[in-house]
């Protein structure tokens, strides 16, 4: 059974920094598995943040996060990262990483749908 489990979320104030964690177990992702970060604030919708391939060779990023945040992997802990600079009252939310399997393509990597596993969520609050 496939687990991902988000840590490093909480409290910072605007301008402060977090690194999201997603550990994952109970299958090794091949170099064309995909991961990715989504949120979700209160009231919206989930939303993409950043997705990277697992070969680390490429990534995207929503336009709201280009130049602050930053997806990375550990191939050797089977862990992803996300790391979050000059965080803005805005990105409060819930923040889930995500997974799939076998390669996608383009905007697919932005698609809630496109995932086949999650993990729980990790709320990040950012305060002004």
């Amino acid at each position: 059974q496939v687990q991902l489990v988000e840590s490093g979320g909480g409290l910072v104030q605007a301008g402060g920094s977090l690194r999201l964690s997603c550990a994952t177990s109970g299958r090794t992702f091949s170099s064309a598995a995909i991961m990715g970060w989504f949120r979700q604030a209160p009231g919206n919708e989930r939303e993409f943040v950043a997705a990277l391939r697992w070969s680390g060779e490429s990534t995207s990023y929503a336009d709201s996060v280009k130049g602050r945040f930053t997806i990375s992997r550990d191939n050797g802990k089977n862990s992803g990262y996300l790391q979050m600079n000059s965080l803005k009252p805005e990105d409060t939310a819930v923040y889930y990483c995500a997974a799939r399997g076998s390669p996608i393509y383009g905007s697919a990597w932005s698609r809630v749908s496109s995932y086949d596993y999650w993990g729980q969520g990790t709320q990040v609050t950012v305060s002004s």
